[in-house]
Formats: structure tokens, C-alpha cells, sequence
């Protein structure tokens, strides 16, 4: 579900990076807040955080390559165990 609502935030602004970024941080804080919970577990908070950290962090042709990767919106990317 969490990966799904920071796709859907990223889609909506496919062409608008800056406000993509800002929705970003949004839903970061929402999934913090339900890590705090206890809602979300360890494993999942890492992947969304490691996500959020390249959106967060990407330029204009970075954000877009990201947005297109079918494999960084998978669960497990990024995880110690695919590396």
C-alpha cells in the first residue's frame, strides 16, 4: 500500500519534480508516523526510505528514469539481499 500511494504521488507529477518532491515528504511522514504505530514494520520502512532518499534527492532527468523503473517499485528492491 505504501509503495503504491509514493508511486501515485510521484505519477501525479510526473512533470512537476519539485512538487512530486514536496508529496514525497508527505507521504514519508505519514509512513513514519505509522512506523511509530507500529503499523509498519523494520523491512518495509527501510525499503520506502531508500526510495524516497533518491526521489527526494533526484534532478529533473533522474526523477523521470526513476518514475520509469518497473524494478524500483518492486518490492525487495533495494534490499541487502538483491545486492
Amino acid at each position: 500500500m505504501w509503495i503504491q500511494d509514493l508511486r501515485e504521488c510521484c505519477e501525479r507529477n510526473f512533470d512537476e519534480r519539485d512538487r512530486g518532491q514536496l508529496e514525497v515528504e508527505e507521504v514519508r511522514n505519514k509512513w513514519r508516523a505509522a512506523h511509530s504505530d507500529g503499523e509498519v514494520d523494520e523491512s518495509l520502512l527501510d525499503g520506502l526510505e531508500r526510495r524516497s532518499k533518491l526521489l527526494i534527492d533526484a534532478q529533473d532527468s533522474e526523477w523521470s528514469i526513476l518514475l520509469d523503473n518497473e524494478d524500483f517499485w518492486k518490492v525487495g528492491w533495494g534490499s541487502k539481499v538483491e545486492e
